[in-house]
Parts: structure tokens; C-alpha cells; sequence
């Protein structure tokens, strides 16, 4: 360990920060007073030995928004008080260290795309605390289904000697509203049930079939964003969520979330950002047809824009490694179907005492497999409900836990050692071989248009560019808000 880390006083060209995980686990890690937000995400990814990072990314709290941080600016520029008060400490008790987040900054809903075990985990993991603040009152079947892979995950497969009553805490694996509308002894009797059901299901599998599980759940694959209805709204009523394919509006009423449009990427003609107002133009309509809102703040501006763009490339380049993967678990379903199928047709051809001699064997086989196939006949049918579909007209009322942070009660504790700065490789997305044969073990104007083609190329880059963009000249005064920003583009195909 550090021993440096362990003393009273901080050297005035290093900060401290912590860094929180999606496993609620923490980071504590020292970095140069000049670093970049790449050199802390290299260092986060080097220390856990995360080899395919692309879906992560390092975030601050802003407003009680989750806020990704560019990863070519420097750190100074998202903790500007901090890091001043910091230097100016010099060999003072330095103070407890600064906020950070490792989280998913881009979803995906099928857990194969990820290459890398590790990385497969957090996400996993970050997808859990997703469910437990989930509130899909109408798919209250898919949360007892996720507690189940859940605990097969954890604790493995159901014994009946060892797995008795009360061998879990159901706020570990279910959301509040489903504890308080049920009661823990109704989740305590009917929960193993499940869990027994996924009896010989390894812990790699049992995680990939969380995350498409969970990804069905419209406010769990989603980052959420207020904005403004105009200008002199006191409180933002509008609602972007960032969704798997696309963007939701949401407008909230007494607290309750009411979708107002889905706009799949396919349906989007034009985004703009212009100073604080946001832009929405849908394909085929005029531009009289806009939907306008407002962000209270460029750097909102730009940092929406980034995301979106982003996001979008990304979903771009991933469709052809998602239908790659959709045919491979197509060919194992109708595989693990002929196998059932042929066994239950041995059964019935065998005479009696034939049959009774295969008891202990085929039959319990065949019967397994049998349950098996019908679960993941069913899981791959439910695929296809994924998302809201709504338009102007159309109006869904949905109850949903805004992507709020966790609590930070546990931040200040003991540091840890972290010296190291290796920058962490990429390994690209694969699916193939690699996948199948892993081991179980504030505040000058911004003008943001979507409109110029010519400018940004959406041909498919490689996948590390889709992660970040060129960086944008910027120089902070009194706060992350105030920088001055070129004009960007993005075009939404």
C-alpha cells in the first residue's frame, strides 16, 4: 500500500480522488494536479484489468445529473473549487477526496457483444442497481425472473439442504415497490422456486440472460436528463431518456412520468444545439414540426450533443456483431430443441423395462433439457415486446425512478494504495471464438447543429472513435459552465 496515501498531508501536485464502482465498491487513487479525464479512466480500467472498456465511462455528479466527463479534458475542469482549494491547502490536512464514478456510459442489450469477463461483470453489476430503482409496475414477472439469475449468480445452485428459508434479503435483489406491494415472506416463499428452476445454469450464462432480461425493462437501459418546457419554467417538466435505440420524452405530472414521444434514431432528422435550446426535428416533417426545449446551460448543451452523437455512432456500428450473435443463439436454440425432441421421442420408443432401466439417466435428462428449452423459448420470445412505442396522440403513463446517484455515505473511509498509471488496451468487440470459449471462473454561447453532413462522416468509424470525439477547445474561468466552444455538427441518419 501507498504510504503516501496513508499520511495527513498531500503533496501540492497530486489530488486524491475516489472513484465508486458499479459494485458499490470504491477506488481511492492519487492523480497528477494536470491529469486528464483519460489518464484516471486508464488508471480505474489498469487496477480492475478491464480489457474492453468501450461501454464505461468516468462521470461526476452535476446537479443531481450524472454527468460523463470528456475524457482529453483535464480533471481540474469539472472539480474547479475543489481543486483549487486543494492546492492552496499545500501541506495542510488535505481534505477527503473527490467524487468520481465508473459507470455505463453506453448500453447494449445482449451481454455477448461485451469481450471481456470482467468488464461483462461491472456491467452486469451496474444493470443491478438499474433494476433495484426500477419501476415497470406492468413486467412485475421479469424482476422475480432477475432475482433468480440473480441468486444464481451469487449463491450458485439451489440446495435443498443448505438453501432454506430466509437464505437471502429480498432488498438485494428486488425494487422497494415490489417488497412493499407483496411483502418479504411472499418473496421468501416464492423466490427460491425460481432460483431452483435455474439449476445447473453456470454463472456466465446466468449473467448474460440478466442482461437481456433487465434490458427489457424500459427505465433500466436509459440515462435520464431534465430540460426545460421555455425559459422562465422554474422547474424542468421534460424529461430525455436515452435509450438502447433511440430517445423518450417524457413530460412529468405530480411526479409520475407520462411519455410523450419515442423517437428511434431511424425517426430522427435533425438534433441542434444552439446555446441553451435544444432542437428536435423528427425525418419527413417541417421544420415547423420542431420540438424545442431547453437545457439551462451550454455545457449541458455540448455534453448532451456528445452523448447522443455518440450514442448513436455506436448503435450503428454494433447492429452488424448484434445479428452476428442473434443467428448464433438462434442456431443453439433450434439445436437445443431437436436434442429435446429426439430425447422425448427415444422415451416413448422404449419398452418398459428398457424404459425403467433409463429412469436414473435420459429420462431426468431429457426432462431438464425439456424445461430448459421452454424457459429460453419463452426469454427469446419476450425479446421482441422490448421498449414503448407512442406518438403525439398516444400518451403512455409510466412510473419510473429517474437515474438518480447512489448515496456516497461510504467515501471517506480508508485509502487505499493506488500508484500505478498504465494506460488500459482496448480489445474492440468480439463476439466469436473468444466469447464462446471463456472460462466460467454557464456560459457563452454554443451553437450544436445536426445538420451537416460533410462535417462529421458516419460511415462506421472504428469502434474506439465512437467512444470519444475530438476535443473542443476550452479554457474555465469560475466554473465547468463557463468555456467558450466552436461550432459542432452531427447529422442523424
Amino acid at each position: 500500500m501507498n504510504k503516501q496515501l496513508l499520511s495527513n498531508k498531500m503533496p501540492a501536485e497530486f489530488r486524491s480522488m475516489c472513484v465508486l464502482l458499479p459494485n458499490r465498491d470504491q477506488l481511492n487513487v492519487t492523480v497528477g494536479v494536470k491529469a486528464t479525464g483519460q489518464e484516471l479512466f486508464d488508471k480505474v480500467c489498469d487496477i480492475l484489468k478491464i480489457k474492453d472498456p468501450h461501454f464505461f465511462g468516468i462521470s461526476v455528479v452535476k446537479n443531481n445529473e450524472y454527468v460523463f466527463i470528456d475524457l482529453e479534458q483535464k480533471l481540474c475542469k469539472y472539480f474547479p473549487k475543489e481543486w483549487k482549494k486543494e492546492t492552496s491547502k499545500g501541506t495542510e490536512k488535505f481534505s477527503p477526496p473527490l467524487v468520481a464514478f465508473f459507470r455505463v456510459q453506453y448500453y447494449v442489450e445482449n451481454g455477448r457483444v461485451i469481450s471481456d469477463k470482467v468488464a461483462r461483470h461491472y456491467y452486469y453489476c451496474h444493470l443491478r442497481e438499474q433494476v433495484l430503482r426500477s419501476r415497470c409496475t406492468d413486467k412485475e414477472e421479469i424482476y422475480f425472473l432477475l432475482a433468480a439469475y440473480g441468486l444464481q449468480i451469487d449463491v450458485g445452485d439451489y440446495r435443498e439442504d443448505f438453501h432454506r428459508e430466509n437464505y437471502f434479503e429480498p432488498q438485494t435483489y428486488f425494487p422497494q415497490w415490489i417488497i412493499a406491494k407483496r411483502g418479504s415472506d411472499y418473496i421468501l416463499k416464492h423466490a427460491p422456486k425460481m432460483h431452483r428452476e435455474q439449476q445447473g445454469l453456470s454463472t456466465r450464462e446466468a449473467i448474460l440472460k440478466y442482461v437481456k432480461e433487465s434490458c427489457l425493462l424500459e427505465d433500466v437501459p436509459v440515462h435520464f436528463y431534465r430540460l426545460q418546457k421555455d425559459k422562465k419554467e422554474e422547474r424542468p417538466t421534460i424529461i430525455l431518456g436515452l435509450t438502447l435505440k433511440g430517445m423518450h420524452i417524457y413530460q412529468e405530472v405530480n411526479h409520475v412520468r407520462q411519455l410523450l414521444y419515442d423517437f428511434p434514431w431511424s425517426y430522427v432528422g435533425k438534433l441542434a444545439f444552439l446555446g441553451k435550446k435544444f432542437v428536435i426535428q423528427p425525418d419527413g416533417l417541417p421544420s415547423a414540426r420542431k420540438l424545442v426545449y431547453y437545457t439551462g446551460c451550454p455545457f449541458r448543451s455540448r455534453h448532451l450533443l456528445q452523448l447522443l452523437s455518440n450514442s448513436h455512432r455506436l448503435f450503428l456500428n454494433i447492429q452488424p456483431v448484434l445479428k452476428q450473435i442473434q443467428m448464433m443463439e438462434d442456431a443453439e436454440e433450434k439445436k437445443r430443441y431437436r436434442e429435446s425432441y429426439i430425447s422425448d421421442t427415444l422415451e416413448m420408443d422404449l419398452d418398459p423395462s428398457d424404459k425403467r432401466s433409463h429412469d436414473s439417466g435420459s429420462s431426468r435428462g431429457s426432462e431438464r433439457n425439456n424445461r430448459l428449452s421452454r424457459q429460453s423459448t419463452d426469454s427469446h420470445g419476450s425479446s421482441h415486446t422490448s421498449g414503448i412505442e407512442a406518438d403525439s396522440r398516444h400518451r403512455i403513463s409510466v412510473e419510473m425512478s429517474v437515474d438518480e446517484p447512489f448515496g456516497m455515505s461510504r467515501v471517506h473511509q480508508k485509502e487505499q494504495s493506488c500508484s500505478s498509471n498504465i494506460s488500459c488496451g482496448s480489445s474492440g468487440i468480439d463476439s466469436g471464438g473468444k466469447e464462446r470459449a471463456e472460462d466460467d471462473s454557464q456560459d457563452d454561447e454554443v451553437e450544436l447543429v445536426v445538420d451537416e453532413p460533410e462535417e462529421v462522416p458516419v460511415d462506421e468509424p472504428p469502434l474506439e472513435e465512437t467512444i470519444r470525439e475530438e476535443s473542443v477547445d476550452s479554457q474555465a474561468e469560475n466554473g465547468v459552465c463557463c468555456q467558450d466552444y466552436t461550432a459542432q455538427s452531427y447529422e442523424v441518419p
